[in-house]
């Protein structure tokens, strides 16, 4: 046990935390505390602690099997918990969470598969760009929630993925931002949960680029090296029989 697994530790315990605070008034109840506002302050503290402990890690030079094993377990807990509360709180639609967390667990057996045979697939930039479009796309979904339901009346709808202009309290809100009037806390709210929303499709996006990259790297890899293993292995053979 050292820092840098403590800190990944920290982050699965923060887990069940987060969905009790996002599912539940209990911070509200218990401390008084909006629950989006103490839900991404969890989302946030966990997401931080993904970077400190591989940052350790290295600098320290304590990378173990134990972290290597337990890190990516971490973050994907901690994505498809936020996402999953999101979806029962209405505030992100079923398919797209279904393919991001989809996208996590096929990268993972993949790259399970591509180690068996010795093989390291290291984490791609545009990986590296869909978690931190991720973490940026869930922290503006649940600080935009209104006691953990969406700020807008007409989820389901194509809103905020094409028809913006259907959304009279959008509308609204782009309005007093660019108007006379003084923006309120509700038109802000609406105007994050927009944002959260649109950015949901780049993480989309991103995550099947991504999941090809790894598929692209993984053929490349394992697959010419056990077509090389096999190579020789016929050529061992031939050479015996000679």
């Amino acid at each position: 046990m050292n820092l840098p697994n403590g800190l990944t530790l920290l982050r699965i315990f923060i887990v069940p935390i987060l969905v009790v605070v996002l599912l539940t008034p209990f911070s509200e109840n218990w401390f008084g505390v909006p629950r989006h506002i103490l839900g991404v302050a969890l989302f946030l503290g966990a997401a931080l602690t993904d970077f400190l402990d591989g940052h350790f890690a290295r600098s320290r030079n304590q990378v173990t099997r134990l972290g290597q094993l337990l890190d990516p377990i971490a973050d994907k807990l901690l994505i498809s918990a936020a996402l999953i509360s999101l979806v029962e709180n209405q505030l992100a639609p079923a398919w797209a969470v279904v393919i991001i967390i989809g996208r996590e667990f096929a990268v993972t057996g993949l790259r399970s598969i591509a180690a068996t045979d010795g093989v390291v697939i290291p984490a791609s930039r545009m990986g590296k760009f869909k978690m931190l479009v991720q973490v940026m796309t869930v922290a503006l979904l649940i600080v935009s929630s209104v006691a953990g339901k969406p700020p807008v009346e007409n989820f389901g709808r194509p809103f905020p993925a094409i028809e913006f202009w259907s959304v009279p309290e959008l509308r609204a809100a782009l309005q007093h931002l660019f108007g006379v009037e003084p923006t309120t806390a509700s038109d802000w709210q609406v105007l994050l949960y927009t944002a959260g929303r649109a950015m949901l499709w780049l993480v989309v996006i991103s995550s099947c680029l991504s999941m090809y990259g790894y598929f692209r790297a993984f053929y490349r890899s394992v697959v010419a090296q056990r077509s090389a293993r096999a190579a020789t292995d016929t050529a061992t053979v031939s050479a015996i029989r000679d």
